[in-house]
């Protein structure tokens, strides 16, 4: 879609030229890509091809060999506070704090973040994703598949424009794994953006970008 003055709109998300490598050995080089507001991007490769890396490198977490990452045409190591405010980051460890109930993780991860959010949602949610009867229960003692959903609830409550997910369904069963794409097409449609890997098939009402890491960007 272009402007009225013919030129394209700055992308939001925006990757350019970045290279990764793990030790000595490159996972990837020149990746180019963009998202816009209402997209959802498909990482997709091997094992150790990079996915993990490259979500690191778009959080920040990871610093790349080279290339840049913009956030609407600023590079996120200048604007680093305002890009941290704009994701949600789901890595493979969930980030939950093993002494705090379901509840207590959701509440502090807004907290820390300076925003604030009804305990009566945060309830609601847990309820819907099969947590109702372990509200009150210390994370430690929840299952793997139980400790990924309050992960993924502080993720789905944050109501910040851009995902960043990583094997997201993983120890999920078949209804909340339903219940995930139904909030992923919610808030792709309220102008929201999805980066994610996932050995899933996506069907979220919307066209899906695919980005395949191997060994041709190697």
């Amino acid at each position: 879609m272009l402007h009225a003055s013919g030129t394209a709109p700055t992308p939001a998300l925006h990757a350019i030229d970045l290279a990764a490598e793990r030790g000595e050995r490159p996972l990837f080089r020149q990746l180019d890509f963009a998202l816009h507001p209402g997209e959802i991007l498909h990482v997709r490769g091997r094992n150790g091809a990079g996915k993990t890396t490259l979500l690191r490198v778009l959080c920040g977490l990871t610093r790349p060999v080279a290339g840049r990452v913009c956030w609407y045409g600023s590079d996120v190591r200048a604007t680093d506070t305002e890009f941290a405010g704009s994701f949600s980051y789901l890595g493979h460890h969930n980030g939950l704090k093993d002494e705090l109930t379901a509840e207590e993780n959701v509440l502090f991860g807004h907290r820390l973040n300076g925003g604030h959010i009804a305990l009566k949602k945060v309830q609601d949610l847990l309820e819907r994703i099969g947590l109702g009867a372990y509200t009150d229960l210390p994370i430690k003692v929840l299952s793997q598949g139980q400790k990924r959903r309050v992960a993924l609830a502080r993720v789905l409550l944050q109501g910040r424009p851009l995902w960043i997910l990583d094997e997201p369904y993983t120890a999920l069963d078949v209804q909340v794994i339903d219940l995930v794409l139904e909030a992923l097409q919610n808030h792709l449609g309220q102008g929201g953006m999805v980066v994610l890997t996932t050995h899933q098939t996506i069907e979220v009402g919307v066209p899906v970008k695919t980005l395949n890491l191997g060994a041709a960007q190697c």
